[in-house]
């Protein structure tokens, strides 16, 4: 999290020349010290904050498309008529002011009252709607991406019955993907991790309990907690979530044996790295080797275990993986790739080949598996997840999935997928809230997530979704973290990941959205044909 700094002219003192200010353009600037962008759409210009609620990204860098701007960051968006939050991962409004036109320039003025961000949406923005059905009340399992985001939009929708969230974690809801970066890395204080202050749910009427679900009847619309209680719905979200895979080899059971999911996890691994000086991480994935950029932040030798060639080829291709591995190794992380790991000691563990590893604590980062226990045992249809329409409804009346555990029917890659983001659970938590109160909203985002590695050094951005693809087309220099890489099978581009080009990465998005191949092979053309054969 940056702290957000004023730049540019002074819209109050001196305002802006309407000629600087050309229809689609951002300008950023401030109001009494504090950052303020102006933005035009036609005849009409708008005054909101100019950084993004979510992580403080720099709006004016973003995309103006109609009256919404997308955050160049992790794509959050807002309408810049009210300040709305449209989509996650932002959950707050931007502030706005008021505009005046004197002498052919602009000049910004009054703030506006600062709105509840959980106030009724206002009728002015895109988003507007009013609830078409209201169940007597609604229950969500689940208190992380999805659950808070729906528990949170049910309010901002209007509605006004009952709203329980449900989780045994007693930290919940908080920012689960800072778990992994600038919070184990000491970059980040405990504070900014939870996702909302003290007493706002309650304040805003939604409760928080704190138990474990055992079973569910959805003939009866009933849950069944742990302590023998039952509780009835109207409508109910599954937002079970994932939990890791756990290794199964002798001495995973030591208790410096960690994985990391929940901020109790977390607190854990740094408590191991205040202590202790050497880690060992199990598993080049996102997770592994974003814990392994933390605590190599944190001074500590680190080594990662991992059986593939290269971290990430399967899901970010050779070329972005050696870039990452190179990243590591330049910042002293040693990989022991092509290796599986066969024991674990007390202060080393040792490799299939026989070689060991010195290690005062592992970190297990092998990926996880969506908690389906519930939804299996209520009968729910299950296909490698919780089986959802595009209304992100199961088979069940009345019980919706969103998150890790559903699988929903993406548009973009014409099949079924589920995806492990934390903006895309988000997301689908306030479109299953939106369709609970009946607006028949299809869910047809395009994935996005983003993977930061030793800071701002080289945080990758992902959009789109390719689970295979037959070749991978970059323009820029990854040496420099500096490209857009473009995957693609069949002539059609899947995804698009970038490092260091947040614009590339917004036109990317848009134009999957719109399934623009023009566009984008304009942003990565394809190699040209080789030419035709010499003929004697």
């Amino acid at each position: 999290m940056s702290e957000q700094q004023a730049t540019g002219p002074d819209f109050r003192a001196d305002g802006l020349a309407l000629s600087e200010l050309p229809d689609g353009a951002m300008r950023a600037g401030s109001v009494d010290g504090e950052p303020v962008m102006l933005a035009r759409r036609g005849d009409e210009i708008f005054a909101v904050g100019a950084h993004c609620t979510h992580y403080s990204g720099p709006l004016a860098e973003g995309l103006l498309i109609g009256t919404t701007v997308r955050c160049p960051w992790h794509h959050a968006r807002f309408d810049v008529r009210t300040g709305e939050a449209l989509r996650a991962p932002a959950l707050n409004p931007l502030p706005c002011w008021k505009v005046e036109r004197r002498n052919g320039r602009v000049y910004v003025g009054a703030k506006q009252p600062e709105r509840d961000p959980l106030a009724p949406i206002r009728a002015d923005s895109s988003s507007a709607r009013s609830p078409t059905t209201s169940p007597a009340s609604v229950v969500i399992i689940g208190a992380g991406a999805a659950g808070a985001a729906a528990a949170e939009m049910l309010r901002r929708e209007g509605y006004t019955q009952r709203v329980t969230v449900i989780d045994p974690d007693q930290d919940s809801p908080y920012d689960r993907p800072n778990l992994s970066k600038d919070y184990l890395a000491g970059q980040a204080q405990e504070e900014w991790i939870p996702l909302r202050p003290p007493g706002f749910y309650a304040e805003h009427r939604i409760d928080l309990l704190r138990a474990r679900v055992t079973g569910l009847d959805v003939s009866k619309k009933r849950v069944q907690l742990a302590d023998g209680k039952t509780l009835d719905y109207g409508a109910l979200l599954l937002a079970t979530g994932a939990e890791p895979i756990r290794l199964d080899v002798p001495g995973s059971e030591h208790p410096h044996v960690r994985t990391l999911r929940s901020l109790a996890d977390s607190r854990a691994i740094i408590a191991d790295a205040e202590r202790h000086q050497r880690a060992v991480v199990v598993g080049a994935s996102f997770i592994g080797l974003e814990v392994a950029a933390s605590l190599r932040t944190r001074k500590l030798e680190v080594s990662v275990v991992a059986p593939e060639s290269l971290p990430l080829q399967g899901v970010l291709g050779r070329d972005l993986g050696a870039m990452i591995k190179t990243l590591h190794e330049q910042q002293g992380v040693k990989f022991h790739l092509g290796c599986k790991l066969a024991r674990i000691d007390a202060s080393a563990v040792t490799l299939e080949d026989g070689s060991s590893v010195p290690a005062d604590f592992v970190v297990v980062g092998i990926g996880v598996r969506p908690r389906l226990d519930l939804a299996q045992q209520a009968g729910l249809a299950i296909n490698q997840g919780v089986v959802v329409d595009e209304y992100l409804r199961t088979s069940a009346s009345d019980v919706y999935a969103a998150g890790d555990i559903a699988r929903w029917p993406d548009p973009h890659s014409g099949g079924k997928i589920r995806v492990e983001h934390w903006v895309v659970a988000e997301r689908q938590g306030q479109t299953a809230a939106r369709n609970i109160l009946g607006a028949g909203e299809r869910f047809d985002e395009v994935p996005f997530f983003w993977s930061a590695h030793y800071g701002a050094e080289a945080t990758v951005s992902y959009v789109g979704h390719a689970e295979q693809w037959d070749r991978t087309d970059i323009v820029g220099d990854l040496g420099k973290h500096d490209g857009v890489v473009a995957f693609r099978a069949g002539g059609r581009t899947l995804a698009v990941a970038t490092v260091g080009r947040d614009a590339e990465n917004l036109a990317a998005e848009v134009a999957l959205e719109q399934a623009d191949e023009s566009a984008l092979t304009k942003l990565v053309p394809p190699p040209p044909p080789p030419p035709p054969p010499h003929k004697r």
